[in-house]
């Protein structure tokens, strides 16, 4: 009398049980251990640099990231809008950008950006820490026909150019704050790296 047949079954059994139990162990240790890679949300707030796709961000579009908890402004300009940039330094309080509220790899020129097309800065007024409304409409009635796009504070009546250049005779005292950034690929920015250290 021999019971091979039944011992054999078992076996089997039981090493496919073993080999599930432990295969879902591993998947569980391994789930923790890749998630620790991420940025936690504490160290985001803190400042951890975030990556931008901005390939689908079209003409005259405003996309808006957060880092360190601030809203961070990408808008992607067209020739007429960089074309009015140049025509308005009149009607700015600091149009060279000579006070420093971008890091200095930004120039100073009417773009104050890396890549004419895109410009970046952080979304807070420099009034009182409100966040300005995107305008991009030439002329509005609301804003007069010296308008050419921008930015409007609804609290106190800042304006700002596409640039995040201040006007003249508003409460805001400075220009946007552009955060340091940095072009990985032409479709893909990184917010909160230096183009520096890259």
């Amino acid at each position: 009398m021999s019971n091979d047949g039944v011992n054999k079954g078992r076996r089997r059994l039981l090493v496919g049980a073993t080999s599930a139990v432990g295969a879902v162990g591993a998947v569980g240790a391994a789930v923790p251990f890749v998630a620790s890679w991420n940025p936690s949300a504490k160290a985001k707030a803190a400042g951890a640099p975030v990556k931008v796709d901005i390939s689908k961000l079209e003409l005259g579009q405003q996309m808006i990231v957060e880092w360190r908890g601030k809203p961070v402004w990408v808008v992607r300009r067209g020739e007429a809008a960089l074309g009015n940039l140049a025509k308005i330094g009149g009607l700015l309080a600091d149009p060279e950008s000579a006070v420093p509220q971008q890091p200095a790899y930004v120039p100073g020129t009417p773009n104050r950006s890396l890549r004419e097309d895109v410009a970046i800065m952080v979304g807070i007024c420099t009034h009182l820490g409100c966040s300005p409304t995107y305008r991009p409409e030439i002329a509005p009635e609301d804003l007069g026909e010296k308008w050419v796009g921008g930015f409007y504070c609804p609290c106190h009546g800042s304006r700002f150019d596409l640039s995040g250049r201040v006007f003249s005779g508003v409460p805001a005292p400075t220009n946007l704050v552009i955060p340091p950034h940095n072009y990985v690929s032409d479709n893909v920015v990184i917010i909160g790296v230096d183009q520096e250290k890259g």
